[in-house]
């Protein structure tokens, strides 16, 4: 899907961005705190009164911000739930054709089936920041909301090098560190680290207040911790989670068959030791990845022939680009 086209300077080229919520909002205040030139769109009147009186450059109207975006070669990101997106590409594909397009959305297959059915010329490469909080809107951005996150870039067969390089230093100038990833594994991952812990988190919450008023009064860290992503939005929440509902519906099964086991188990024998200890070696794992020191990819070179497929080798292993 990705094309070549004109490369300005790296780390020069302004950035426009759709949608000015948690993600989009953070990205703008970073960047313009960087003195990167920065501007943006958002639906609401609200938010974009808001970015404005924080001194930022934001507009409620769509097209005149595409046609700028246009006349100065701006890297436009996609900030706006999946859900959304089809009429803004839509109006990429009119107003700013030839711009580098990349976007910060939970999901990434369907995003590329929208961009082949709606603007099958674009040049994309697709992101998404692994990072956030239970609240959203303008008022929650945050500039370091990115600072040592992890930042997904899509790498896949036909992706263009200059065009990944500009969409990965974008996410290295926010402090994130890249993982180079195909979208149909990227999609599988978020389904059991992201998508999966949002409804486990509702339903623990649902079945503790369920419980009684006293549940709740007694609700601490594990109950806090555990349901804190239930918190977030419910139409944002369920964006992400049915626009990759074929993977969400995978790991989904897996945990209910985890849990009938466990249930089994405690009722047969008294223990619930399988499932326990599984989860305290996948934990404790986790826990000893992020311990350890970051391992750069530094032997691939982008550009090279082959150079997606050994990105993507070296993420499955761990590795991550620090560029």
């Amino acid at each position: 899907m990705c094309k070549s086209g004109v490369v300005t300077e790296r780390g020069n080229r302004p950035v426009c961005i759709l949608g000015l919520g948690l993600i989009g909002g953070s990205m703008m205040r970073a960047l313009a705190a960087s003195g990167r030139a920065t501007f943006g769109y958002n639906r609401s009147a609200t938010g974009v009164d808001a970015a404005t009186t924080s001194g930022h450059d934001a507009s409620t109207d769509l097209d005149a911000t595409l046609r700028r975006a246009a006349t100065e070669d701006a890297v436009i990101v996609l900030a706006t739930p999946v859900t959304t997106i089809e009429p803004i590409v839509a109006a990429i594909a009119e107003h700013a054709p030839a711009c580098l397009l990349t976007d910060v959305i939970s999901v990434k297959q369907p995003v590329a089936e929208i961009l082949r059915r709606v603007f099958p010329q674009a040049r994309y490469v697709g992101g998404h920041p692994m990072a956030g909080t239970s609240r959203s809107g303008w008022e929650a951005a945050d500039p370091d909301l990115f600072g040592d996150a992890m930042w997904m870039v899509t790498t896949e067969d036909d992706t263009d090098a200059a065009d990944w390089t500009v969409v990965a230093d974008l996410a290295l100038s926010l402090g994130a560190a890249v993982v180079p990833a195909a979208a149909d594994a990227h999609d599988r991952a978020v389904a059991a680290i992201s998508h999966l812990p949002h409804l486990t988190a509702a339903a623990t919450a649902a079945v503790g207040a369920g419980e009684s008023d006293l549940a709740l009064r007694l609700a601490a860290g594990s109950f806090r911790d555990g349901t804190r992503v239930a918190g977030s939005a419910p139409q944002l929440q369920r964006a992400m989670i049915e626009a990759n509902a074929v993977a969400v519906l995978n790991v989904l099964s897996e945990t209910i068959d985890r849990l009938i086991a466990a249930r089994d188990e405690l009722r047969d024998h008294g223990t619930t030791a399988v499932l326990v200890d599984d989860g305290h070696r996948a934990r404790m794992a986790y826990e000893a990845m992020n311990d350890r020191p970051r391992v750069a990819i530094t032997d691939v070179e982008v550009g090279a022939p082959g150079w997606q497929k050994a990105m993507r080798g070296a993420a499955h292993r761990g590795h991550v680009w620090l560029g």
